[in-house]
Formats: C-alpha cells, structure tokens, sequence
C-alpha cells in the first residue's frame, strides 16, 4: 500500500465553535440545505452521530457521486476536532483501501476568527491512477463544503451562537 494524502486551511473570520457546530454537530440538517445541488441529505445509520455512529451522505443525481457510508471516530466539541473514516463508497476497494480525514477548527487570535485546518489520507493500492487528478477534487470537496458553511454563517451571524 502507498500512503497518499493532502493537508491544507483556510482562515475564516467565523469563530471555531460557530463553524464546528454548523459544519459538524449539526452537519445533516445545515449542510443539505445550503448545498442542495450536491448533498440530497445525511442520514445517521448505527449510533447517536456522536463518535462510533455510522452515517451515510446521499448525493444528488446532479452531482454524480451517488452516496457514502462514514464512521465517525472522533467528535470533540471542545477542541472542535473531527475525524472519520470512509467506509462504503467513494472508490473504496478500487484505488484505495482506506480514506480518513481530520477537519480542525483552531481559534485564531483576537479577531473571532479561525483556521479551519483539513487533511486526508489515503491508503492506496499504487501510485498509477491515484495522483492530483484524484485526489485534488476530493480535497475541494471537503474544503468546499466548509466554506458553503462559512458563507452561510457569515449571511447569517445569528445562526449557530
């Protein structure tokens, strides 16, 4: 297997905890609504969506990814920590064994603000077809959807105190 990943931030002028309520805690009702061209809806399948719970994201037909199933294996809402593991979908069992990603929101100096901090890993099978071409639009993806929840936020400052 060859480890292949990504890590990258952005800083946002939306505090941590307001990010990681609205993109996290409250990721299946906020995130269908403020992406509906892309994300049909979220669905908790074996838990309480806290970490050990199984979820599963359906895609609209639009957007062509059809669904994937994610554990959760890591939510702290105090060090607004978020880790999980893709388990079903994607291309599990095709170009790579395992995919995990870590999304961090750290508190950025006075200003309110934060970094929102993303990294993937990936195991993969080999080198040959899983480069950038890749894996730079699963980054987007993730990344994309936690700035539709800043935008959102920033359009709505009452939203998610």
């Amino acid at each position: 297997m060859i480890i292949k990943g990504f890590n990258c931030e952005f800083v946002s002028p939306v505090s941590a905890a307001r990010m990681f309520k609205a993109g996290v805690v409250d990721s299946q009702n906020l995130a269908p609504k403020i992406v509906p061209t892309i994300i049909k809806d979220i669905v908790i399948v074996e838990g309480d969506g806290k970490a050990g719970s199984t979820i599963r994201v359906n895609f609209t037909k639009e957007s062509n990814f059809g669904s994937v199933k994610e554990r959760i294996d890591v939510l702290d809402e105090e060090k607004f920590a978020y880790k999980y593991t893709l388990v079903e979908g994607g291309r599990i069992g095709e170009a790579y064994e395992s995919a995990t990603y870590e999304v961090r929101f750290e508190t950025r100096g006075d200003d309110g603000g934060c970094v929102c901090r993303v990294e993937g890993v990936f195991d993969a099978y080999s080198d040959d077809g899983f480069g950038e071409e890749e894996i730079g639009p699963l980054r987007d993806a993730v990344v994309g959807k936690y700035r539709a929840v800043e935008a959102f936020l920033i359009g709505n400052p009452e939203a998610y105190l």
